[in-house]
């Protein structure tokens, strides 16, 4: 259980959800998350080494490059769950619901 509070710490904060959200189906730098974001590249290369060791994000190089991108599927589902979770109390409609994909 402690380490599913971990990962929910992890994701907890608002930029890193939102660079979650950014990764899910694209391969980023630090780079072009911090240009995104508005945000220094020191402070999104942290939150991205955070997110590594909690095994939220994974990395590769190509070139001089870096580029970050959800960890595996069950990432990927948390995050899209929270969004929408978030969208429902707010009274939206998530974007799973206006595609047709499930139901109200």
């Amino acid at each position: 259980m402690t380490l599913a509070v971990e990962v929910l710490r992890m994701l907890a904060d608002p930029t890193r959800l939102q660079m979650a959200g950014l990764l899910l189906d694209e391969e980023r730098s630090v780079s072009e998350l911090a240009a995104m974001l508005d945000k220094p590249v020191p402070g999104v290369s942290q939150h991205l080494a955070k997110m590594r060791m909690a095994r939220l994000v994974t990395s590769r190089k190509e070139g001089t490059s870096v580029l970050y991108r959800v960890e595996n599927g069950h990432v990927r589902q948390l995050v899209l769950d929270t969004i929408g979770h978030v969208e429902h109390l707010l009274d939206q409609v998530p974007a799973h619901h206006r595609s047709g994909e499930g139901s109200a």
